[in-house]
C-alpha cells in the first residue's frame, strides 16, 4: 500500500503568484512531474502580467491550455499528473477541506498574498486553498521572494508560521559548488520540497564536513 505522501497517492497543490522568480515554480512542477506525482496548480491574476514581464511569454487564461503551457515550460510532456485551476474558481475542489492533499507550497509567494493568508482573506483560489491547509492542519509552505522585508512583511510572516506555516525564503545554499542558475534554484526547491518529506530533486547535500582543499576559515 502507498504512503500518505507517495506519488499520485494524495494530489500536491501548488500555488504560484506574482512575484518574481516564476522559475522555482517551473523546476517544481518538473521535478515532481518526473517524479510522477498529481499536482493541483492555481496561478493568481497578477501571476500572468509577471509572466510576460519575465518571460515575453503571454501565459494563456484557460486552465485548459494551462496544462500544456506549464509542461512545455518544465520540459516535462508526459508523467505525473497536472490540473490547473482558475484563480477565481473559488468553487474547485481544492477550495474544501474535504478535498484530502499532501499539502500545498505557495512558490513564489508575494508579500501581498503573505499578508491575505495571514489575515484569513480568501479573495481567490490560491488564497482559499492556502487558509485551508492552515484549518485542517495540513502543511503550507510558503516561498517568500522579496529584499528588503519590512516589519509588516516579518510580522505577516510571523503570524503564518505562529499558525503552522512554513518559512522556506529563496535562498540558496553555496556548499554544493553551485555552477548555473538552475543549481542555485534546485537547491531551494529541494528544500521546500523537503517540508512534504518529497525528496526527488538531485541534489548534493550537506555530508557534515568541508571538501578536501576547501580552506578552513574561508
Amino acid at each position: 500500500m502507498s504512503s500518505s505522501n507517495s506519488p499520485l497517492s494524495r494530489p500536491l497543490i501548488l500555488g504560484i503568484t506574482g512575484a518574481s522568480g516564476l522559475i522555482y515554480a517551473i523546476r517544481a512542477i518538473k521535478f515532481l512531474l518526473e517524479a510522477d506525482y498529481a499536482v493541483e496548480l492555481v496561478a493568481s491574476k497578477s501571476t500572468y502580467m509577471v509572466w510576460q514581464a519575465e518571460q515575453s511569454i503571454r501565459m494563456p487564461l484557460e486552465s485548459a491550455q494551462q496544462e500544456q503551457f506549464w509542461r512545455q515550460q518544465a520540459g516535462v510532456e508526459t508523467g505525473g499528473k497536472l490540473h490547473c485551476h482558475p484563480w477565481g474558481d473559488v468553487g474547485a475542489n481544492i477550495a474544501s477541506g474535504s478535498f484530502r492533499t499532501q499539502g500545498m507550497i505557495v512558490m513564489p509567494c508575494s508579500m501581498s498574498t503573505v499578508a491575505k493568508i495571514a489575515t484569513g482573506l480568501s479573495s481567490d483560489l490560491l488564497e482559499r486553498a492556502a487558509d485551508v491547509q492552515l484549518k485542517e492542519g495540513r502543511p503550507l509552505v510558503i516561498v517568500p521572494r522579496e529584499t528588503p522585508f519590512s516589519l509588516i512583511h516579518l510580522r505577516n510572516l510571523t503570524t503564518l508560521a505562529e499558525a503552522g506555516a512554513k518559512i522556506v525564503p529563496a535562498i540558496p545554499a553555496w556548499y554544493h559548488n553551485p555552477q548555473t542558475v538552475n543549481d542555485l534554484v534546485d537547491f531551494v526547491v529541494a528544500r521546500v520540497l523537503d517540508q512534504l518529506d518529497i525528496q526527488c530533486v538531485p541534489i548534493k547535500r550537506w555530508d557534515g564536513h568541508l571538501e578536501h582543499g576547501t580552506q578552513e576559515g574561508a
